[in-house]
C-alpha cells in the first residue's frame, strides 16, 4: 500500500518538474537548463544519501559499477536531458511524451541482448501501443491551420500560438528515448541485488559523473558568459525542475524498497496523464491539448504498461482459460 502511494506521488512529482522545465525553456536555452538541473543534483542527492546513512556504500563499488553508474548518469541526465529539453521547446512536453515511450522498446532490446530476458506477447502488445501513440499526436489539420495563421497578417492584440515545429521535436524525443532507455539498464547490471542504501549513493555517482561531463562543455569559448547570462525568471522554474526531479528519485527508490518493480513501474506511467493537468495549468498557451493527444497518451501508456507488467501478474489477476495462459507463457528466445 505505502509503496503505491509513493510510486504515484512519484509519478506526480516527475510531471511536474517536465512541466516546470517546459516553463524555463520558453526563454531559457537548453544549455542553460542543463546548467541549473545537472549540478543541483549533487547536492542534493549527497544529503538524501547522507540522511540514509549511505554514503559509506559508495567505496563498495567495483570499478565496473561504477563505470555503469557514470555511463548512466552521462547518458541519462546530459544527452537525454539535453534531448528531452531540446524537444520540449521544440513542440511541447504534451506531444513529447508518447514518442518518448521509445525509450521503453531500447531497455527491452538491451535486457533481452544483455540480460537474458525475453519477448512475450503481452510486450508484443506494448510495442505495437508504443508505436501507434506517436501517430496518433499528429494531426495534418492542425498543421495545416498553424501555416494558414503564419501566413495571415499579424494582429499585434493577439495571443501568440504555440506552433510545434514536429520535425525537431520528434528527432530530439526518439534521441532522448535513447539516453532513457539505455539508462536502466546500465544501472541494473551496478545495482543488481543491492539495497537502499546502495541505489541512494549509485544515484550520487551517477550525477557527479553528469556535472563534471557537463562542467567540461562549459570550458568550450562563451558557454560559461552564455549559461551566466540566464534570466532570473527561467532560473526560478528550472531550479523547481532540479528540486522535483531529485525528490522524483527519491521517491522511486523508496517505493522500490517497499513494493515489486512489477507494481511500481506501471503505476509510475500515470506520470504521462499528470503530465497533461500540470501542462495546462503551467504552460497552457505552450502547449498542444485536444483529443488526439490525449488519446495519443492513453495508448502510450496502455503500450507501457504492457511492457511493464509481468506474466505471471496476468496470470494471477484474471481467471483465464488454459489456452490463454499457454499463449502468455510463450517467449522468444
Amino acid at each position: 500500500m505505502l509503496g503505491g502511494l509513493l510510486a504515484l506521488l512519484s509519478a506526480a512529482t516527475f510531471a511536474f518538474e517536465t512541466a516546470a522545465a517546459r516553463r524555463g525553456v520558453l526563454t531559457a536555452t537548453v544549455s542553460q537548463g542543463l546548467s541549473i538541473t545537472v549540478p543541483l543534483g549533487v547536492p542534493i542527492f549527497f544529503v538524501i544519501a547522507a540522511a540514509f546513512g549511505a554514503l559509506g556504500t559508495v567505496f563498495g563499488f567495483s570499478v565496473e559499477a561504477i563505470v555503469y553508474l557514470a555511463l548512466a548518469g552521462i547518458l541519462h541526465f546530459v544527452w537525454g536531458r539535453y534531448c528531452n529539453y531540446r524537444a520540449a521547446k521544440a513542440m511541447g512536453a504534451n506531444l513529447v511524451a508518447p514518442v518518448q515511450q521509445a525509450s521503453m522498446l531500447v531497455t527491452l532490446a538491451l535486457a533481452i541482448w544483455i540480460l537474458g530476458e525475453h519477448l512475450t506477447p503481452l510486450r508484443v502488445l506494448g510495442i505495437g501501443l508504443v508505436i501507434l501513440g506517436p501517430a496518433l499526436s499528429y494531426d495534418r489539420s492542425h498543421r495545416r491551420q498553424l501555416d494558414t495563421i503564419a501566413g495571415a497578417p499579424v494582429e499585434t492584440d493577439a495571443p501568440k500560438v504555440f506552433q510545434p515545429n514536429y520535425a525537431e521535436g520528434y528527432l530530439f524525443a526518439l534521441l532522448s528515448s535513447s539516453g532513457y532507455g539505455v539508462s536502466p539498464v546500465l544501472v541494473r547490471l551496478a545495482l543488481e541485488n543491492r539495497g537502499l542504501e546502495a541505489s541512494l549513493s549509485g544515484g550520487l555517482i551517477s550525477y557527479v559523473a553528469a556535472a563534471m561531463a557537463f562542467a567540461m562543455i562549459l570550458l568550450l569559448p562563451g558557454q560559461w558568459r552564455h549559461v551566466r547570462s540566464l534570466d532570473r525568471g527561467a532560473a526560478k522554474w528550472l531550479v523547481i525542475s532540479g528540486v522535483g526531479v531529485c525528490f522524483g528519485q527519491m521517491l522511486r527508490y523508496m517505493a522500490l524498497a517497499l513494493a515489486p518493480v512489477s507494481v511500481v513501474t506501471p503505476i509510475q506511467r500515470l506520470s504521462l496523464l499528470f503530465r497533461l493537468y500540470f501542462g495546462h495549468i503551467l504552460n497552457p498557451q505552450h502547449e498542444v491539448f485536444g483529443g488526439r493527444i490525449i488519446a495519443a497518451t492513453v495508448v502510450s501508456l496502455a503500450g507501457a504498461l504492457a511492457l511493464s507488467v509481468s506474466t505471471e501478474v496476468v496470470q494471477s489477476a484474471l481467471p483465464l482459460p488454459d489456452w490463454a495462459k499457454a499463449f502468455l507463457n510463450w517467449h522468444w528466445p
